[in-house]
């Protein structure tokens, strides 16, 4: 068992959504490599912005239309000139580039973790 169990109310207080990126823009004045990407989570929860540090494995091309996850209910955060509204989810690989979790079916826009 971990360290640090959590409740099953405290994992139900992170809201984990699916969204489809729809544009994804260079971010040249970020301190690492990094996009600004526009990610559409549905009719509820609109079109959100988050800057992702994921330009070692994955192109501007390969990312329009790929399904993300992301929290969607953090506060946004300043990244530079750039606010960031959601935090996208992902894995370190063997080097520590940033590999991104998604589903590996289709699903529709805004659906939430569970």
């Amino acid at each position: 068992m971990p360290d640090n169990p959590i409740s099953i109310d405290d994992f139900l207080s992170v809201d984990i959504r699916v969204g489809t990126i729809v544009q994804v823009d260079p971010f040249p004045q970020a301190r690492k490599p990094a996009y600004k990407l526009k990610i559409d989570f549905g009719e509820d929860i609109g079109v959100k912005k988050s800057s992702a540090q994921i330009t070692q494995h994955y192109t501007s091309e390969q990312l329009v239309g790929k399904q993300v996850m992301a929290v969607v209910n953090f506060p946004p955060r300043q990244i530079g000139p750039f606010m960031s509204e959601v935090l996208i989810l992902g894995f370190s690989d063997e080097e520590g580039a940033i590999v991104l979790a998604s589903p590996d079916l289709k699903v529709p826009n805004g659906g939430r973790l569970h």
